[in-house]
């Protein structure tokens, strides 16, 4: 057939959600996690002809010859697709158990490609406030202001009905983050998409913070996944990257539909580096989860601490729920320290271990001060809704031996 009378890409059908449409069995579903991180999308023996290499090459190449006039070759131009950027791509939808996934230039990226795509003028999305910071901003004024595409937040987000209330015939997603960053706000996956479906909306779960080592959102009734590479997927704030994870057609939509003409791109280098990140995921996650663990116990014991978020805790309002839903509770908590921004100031300009820095899911156990950098677009209100209080610091634990840590937080602490 001739190249013109083919369906371009760019014109592909839109996907349209069908609650009625099970996911499709991936066939390497039988495999254990760890045996996913390292084998899939490539394996030296299978890909031999292709590339005779022990490890995923780097296919640096931003365009592809055609072989024939009236053939399209499997890779075009890179604003597509890359080989390693698939193999990426096919591993991390592997890892949550879907049939594909999309990936973006961030995490942020990945989020704003998916909604596009998906929403029209008109539509709406519903969440909650229990999101990331820039997630926060697309939808309360960019998608709204410029797209006229609105995000209702549901308030009572531990109550199925809040959720089953604000979706409506308009509804063409409805999206939750849990754990949520940074308050640690654990959101029912299989609640919530039970209500979804009901009303034919596609449930997507930010599944950033506690990572598919920890946590199968699919597996509990959700049909898409928003990731973001940079946090602990990749594991050392040397990536920034993101994708979107679920049906195959959906994936290939945002691809064609939207990225191939948008561009912000995952670079097949950032893609090779995360291939050898995700090798050591889950043995990183557990070890995460044990520091973290221990951290917070001795944060809420401190004489000096007014509260501590991290779902390993038994006082964690939904330590039962997230037990159900978690196999640990990651590498991520906050704690709030008497005085407001005064007393996190302190605390944050006393640490010497510990470093200040905009990220979480690294090596390296880092703080941030959420009111004053990730959720300062929120109205006062919003914050208080959200449990961002002045004097909440977001904590990400790293690999350290854990009593350094303490130790380094222990006498920060005391110049309270």
């Amino acid at each position: 057939m001739h190249p013109s009378d083919e369906k371009p890409f760019f014109m592909r059908d839109p996907w349209v959600y069908d609650p009625e449409k099970p996911a499709q069995p991936r066939p390497d579903a039988a495999l254990g996690f760890d045996t996913r991180a390292l084998h899939a999308g490539f394996h030296p023996l299978e890909n031999v002809e292709q590339f005779r290499s022990f490890v995923p090459p780097i296919v640096q190449s931003m365009t592809y010859p055609y072989t024939s006039f009236d053939k399209f070759p499997d890779y075009i131009y890179g604003r597509s697709k890359t080989p390693t950027v698939s193999i990426l791509e096919e591993r991390l939808a592997a890892l949550e158990g879907g049939e594909g996934a999309v990936s973006a230039g961030s995490g942020s990226q990945a989020l704003f490609n998916l909604v596009f795509t998906i929403a029209r003028p008109g539509d709406n999305v519903v969440t909650s406030l229990n999101t990331f910071g820039e997630g926060y901003k697309q939808a309360a004024t960019i998608f709204p202001e410029r797209c006229n595409v609105q995000f209702r937040f549901v308030k009572d987000y531990g109550n199925p009905a809040a959720w089953d209330r604000a979706i409506d015939r308009k509804t063409r997603l409805v999206w939750v983050e849990t754990p949520s960053n940074p308050c640690l706000q654990v959101t029912d996956i299989a609640a919530v998409a039970e209500v979804a479906h009901a009303r034919g909306a596609p449930l997507l779960v930010d599944n950033t913070t506690a990572t598919a080592a920890l946590q199968k959102p699919l597996e509990l009734g959700a049909d898409l996944i928003l990731l973001s590479l940079t946090k602990f997927l990749a594991g050392n704030a040397t990536v920034l990257g993101g994708a979107i994870v679920g049906p195959e057609g959906l994936v290939e939509d945002v691809r064609w539909n939207t990225t191939e003409f948008v561009g912000a791109i995952l670079q097949p280098f950032e893609a090779w580096l995360m291939l050898q990140y995700l090798e050591t995921l889950s043995l990183r996650m557990e070890r995460h989860s044990s520091n973290a663990q221990k951290v917070a116990e001795f944060l809420a014991a401190h004489p000096r601490v007014r509260h501590v978020n991290y779902t390993g805790l038994p006082a964690h309002p939904q330590h039962e729920l997230a037990s159900r839903q978690m196999s640990a509770g990651g590498g991520l908590l906050s704690f709030i320290v008497p005085g407001g921004m005064a007393g996190a100031e302190i605390v944050m300009n006393s640490v010497r271990l510990v470093v200040h820095a905009v990220t979480f899911g690294t090596s390296r156990t880092s703080c941030m001060h959420p009111r004053t950098i990730t959720h300062e677009h929120m109205t006062q209100e919003e914050r208080d809704e959200a449990g961002i209080d002045d004097g909440l610091i977001r904590l990400s634990v790293g690999l350290e031996n854990p009593e350094d840590i303490i130790r380094d937080l222990d006498q920060a602490l005391a110049r309270l």
